[in-house]
């Protein structure tokens, strides 16, 4: 059996974080190892606090899980500040060298309900030291924004196409763009690899209240079906399949007072 590796935040509310991963990859035929950055006090209704896992903490976990286990892909999410950033980075770049697995990375800067998930200087360390290790990042509308305002681009969402290259030929690495945030009957995500070419996948939007953990969801699901032996597009295709019967079936769901988990 695969064995995917987790580094993410803890939700107690089981919607988002490792506990989504830990179902998602379940889910994908594969085995979840988790490493926990934060320990957040969220629910439907939003996040209340976080609080970072010491450095040294994370890099016991890490030392724990890659000293026994073979892993076959790495997903990462929620890094709260530079210290933790710093520790994955370094433990990563080690642990690369010898093995070559893939690695996504879904840059969890903001919660949906405005909470700030990360500090601004782990940001600026994160884009320079961790994405050129990742095969893919997969930022949403408003993180790309981000991204692309870092490197001087000027109305960045205005040409898709060209935010998504640029990104990827600085960075050198893939990007999925995830179109969830569109105001828009179709949902378009689109890859961006480092060949030069693209790749869309479409999906028709689903009006719902349950779409909490929907990013957590998909790069697990995707580093899921790396780890399987999968292509990028592939994998991509797969996960974002997955994904929209799991938003189809949430929406009924009735898990909370607010923004539900998929399922």
């Amino acid at each position: 059996m695969e064995i995917v590796l987790t580094i993410a935040g803890s939700d107690p509310s089981a919607g988002a974080g490792v506990q989504q991963d830990l179902k998602t990859i379940t889910a994908q035929g594969c085995y979840a190892a988790t490493v926990i950055t934060s320990l957040t006090s969220q629910n439907t209704m939003g996040v209340r606090s976080a609080m970072s896992v010491p450095a040294e903490v994370v890099a016991s976990q890490l030392d724990a899980v890659l000293d026994d286990l073979r892993v076959g892909a790495i997903k990462i999410g929620m890094l709260p500040d530079m210290e933790v950033a710093q520790v994955v980075v370094e433990r990563l770049t080690t642990y690369l060298k010898a093995h070559a697995v893939p690695v996504v990375y879904d840059p969890v800067m903001l919660s949906t309900s405005g909470y700030h998930l990360m500090r601004p200087d782990a940001v600026e360390y994160i884009a320079t030291h961790l994405f050129p290790l990742c095969t893919l990042v997969t930022p949403n509308l408003p993180e790309t924004e981000y991204l692309l305002q870092r490197l001087g681009v000027e109305h960045p969402l205005d040409c898709l196409d060209e935010a998504g290259h640029r990104l990827t030929e600085h960075y050198g690495t893939a990007f999925l763009l995830k179109g969830g945030h569109a105001d828009s009957a179709v949902m378009t995500d689109r890859l961006y690899l480092t060949d030069g070419n693209t790749h869309s996948f479409e999906a028709r939007k689903i009006e719902s209240t349950n779409l909490h953990g929907t990013g957590c969801a998909l790069s697990s699901a995707i580093a899921s079906q790396l780890a399987l032996g999968h292509t990028l597009p592939e994998a991509v295709e797969a996960a974002k399949r997955f994904l929209t019967e799991r938003i189809a079936r949430a929406t009924h769901l009735g898990i909370g007072h607010g923004n539900g988990p998929v399922q």
